[in-house]
């Protein structure tokens, strides 16, 4: 794709975050929200079917995990709240509206830091509010080719929580960044899985550019389905370049919905994008406005968990991290928690070589393998006992690696792995001292060079004895003993 770039644009990014909440029932009925992997249309009542003459029930948990959400989120939160109808028709919504919240919604006037290349920038959250999912469209083909789309309402009526950002992020990297974060801080509250993959954590971007310096935002594109960091990443970077192409060629762009689309790279139009007019919004009549309990926000927010930024500040402080190690490490909760429970098993500080194994080959093998940090099968104690080996000379850095992809693959204790592979440390001058006869004997022109004076023969040599020992002889020891041989 190429652009015009005579004028300089600047991007203008809004996020609205779906996070499916964590409650044992949903939103307005008591039916399960242990739907997962069920049958089709088996997790149902009257109420989340949408029948004539039921009344919905407002769930106390999912206003609880909402307002909880905002006040991690540093929002405003009213003393008074209701539910609306917004009105459409779509094949997934039984009703033929969703209780959602429009004016009045549980929380306003938020706002969280994000840092993208070493610039700290506030990005506003305009509201968190509550309303109920959808039911979920299947889409099917027949023999023939014919296509078809079957309706599966277990989802229907579940406590989705939508975070409705300001158009203040500027860049498609600022933008993932902020959705991590997010997406952190509902982990740590324990109020929704965030899990993008399986769609209980879900962003819509509305992006549009403007001329550097403008003020005014111009016309927005909403894109939906994307369903992972790298995805909206992605579709945000090549919507700014195809708006930037469609004004620099003279073109207009238009208000609309535009779908991601992974296999092909591209934004695709969907529908023209509607107004809050074309919902026909009114407040649920057969719902009471709430009255929120200013003692009850007090308590839900001196009860907070520890938050992802205060986590980080203190695995700097406590364990002499690098902010950019914390950062990794406590980009999830189970990352953090794994950390801190191999740290209280070391037997000594070894924070520091807990958080390289994590954030260098365990990631490597996490990401080469495709493997969530939940599911790794090794284990904060297995980890401390290969540190420990090595801290005793049991097993070689260079070795231990091996060990570790071992550990990785099969969740095996490094000892046994160690003994079943023959890969103990030689450190035994007398075992060293054989193979670097051997060294000796099938390198003369290295031993020639090290008389000599030249210093890279002598790595060289090491590097020879090293092999010849399939890496288990103690380098410090080989060269140590090289060393006084030729000195």
């Amino acid at each position: 794709m190429t652009t015009n770039t005579a004028t300089k644009y600047e991007t203008v990014i809004g996020l609205e975050v779906h996070a499916q909440l964590l409650t044992n029932s949903k939103m307005f009925c008591s039916c399960s929200t242990d739907y997962a992997g069920k049958e089709p249309n088996t997790h149902v009542c009257p109420v989340c079917l949408g029948m004539p003459g039921v009344l919905p029930v407002i769930n106390k948990k999912a206003v609880q995990y909402t307002i909880m959400t905002a006040l991690a989120l540093n929002c405003e939160i009213p003393e008074y709240t209701k539910f609306d109808r917004k009105n459409y028709p779509y094949p997934d919504l039984v009703k033929g509206y969703q209780i959602s919240q429009f004016d009045m919604p549980l929380s306003l006037n938020g706002w969280i830091n994000v840092t993208t290349d070493d610039q700290t920038r506030r990005i506003g959250i305009t509201r968190v509010h509550l309303e109920e999912d959808t039911a979920r469209l299947m889409h099917r083909q027949d023999p023939s080719g014919e296509t078809y789309s079957l309706v599966d309402v277990n989802r229907s009526c579940s406590p989705l929580m939508e975070i409705v950002g300001e158009p203040d992020i500027r860049s498609p990297e600022e933008a993932r960044q902020y959705l991590m974060q997010l997406r952190s801080i509902v982990q740590y509250l324990g109020v929704s899985t965030g899990n993008m993959e399986e769609g209980t954590f879900r962003c819509d971007a509305n992006i549009s550019i403007r001329p550097e310096g403008m003020k005014e935002l111009t016309t927005k594109v909403e894109i939906k389905n994307m369903n992972s960091f790298k995805a909206v990443y992605s579709a945000l970077d090549y919507e700014v370049k195809r708006q930037q192409e469609v004004i620099g060629s003279g073109g207009t762009i238009v208000q609309e919905t535009r779908g991601w689309d992974d296999a092909s790279g591209t934004t695709n139009s969907q529908r023209s994008k509607e107004h809050a007019h074309d919902y026909r919004y009114f407040p649920e009549p057969d719902l009471p406005p709430l009255a929120i309990s200013k003692t009850w926000v007090d308590q839900l927010k001196a009860n907070l968990p520890e938050l992802p930024v205060a986590r980080r500040q203190r695995f700097i402080d406590d364990c002499g991290l690098s902010e950019y190690d914390a950062s990794l490490l406590t980009a999830t909760k189970i990352q953090a928690d794994w950390f801190e429970q191999a740290v209280k098993l070391s037997s000594k500080n070894s924070a520091k070589a807990i958080t390289n194994w994590m954030n260098g080959e365990l990631a490597r093998l996490l990401n080469s393998t495709g493997t969530d940090f939940m599911d790794t099968k090794i284990t904060p104690q297995n980890l401390v006992a290969l540190i420990d080996l090595i801290d005793k000379g049991t097993i070689s850095n260079k070795l231990a690696k091996t060990v570790f992809e071992e550990m990785f693959a099969t969740g095996k204790k490094p000892a046994g792995i160690i003994e079943a592979k023959g890969l103990t440390q030689v450190s035994d001058s007398g075992q060293i001292d054989g193979i670097i006869e051997k060294a000796i004997e099938d390198n003369p022109n290295a031993i020639a060079d090290i008389k000599a004076g030249k210093e890279q023969a002598l790595k060289f040599l090491v590097g020879q004895v090293m092999k010849l020992s399939r890496g288990r002889a103690n380098p410090q020891m080989v060269n140590k003993l090289l060393i006084e041989r030729f000195k």
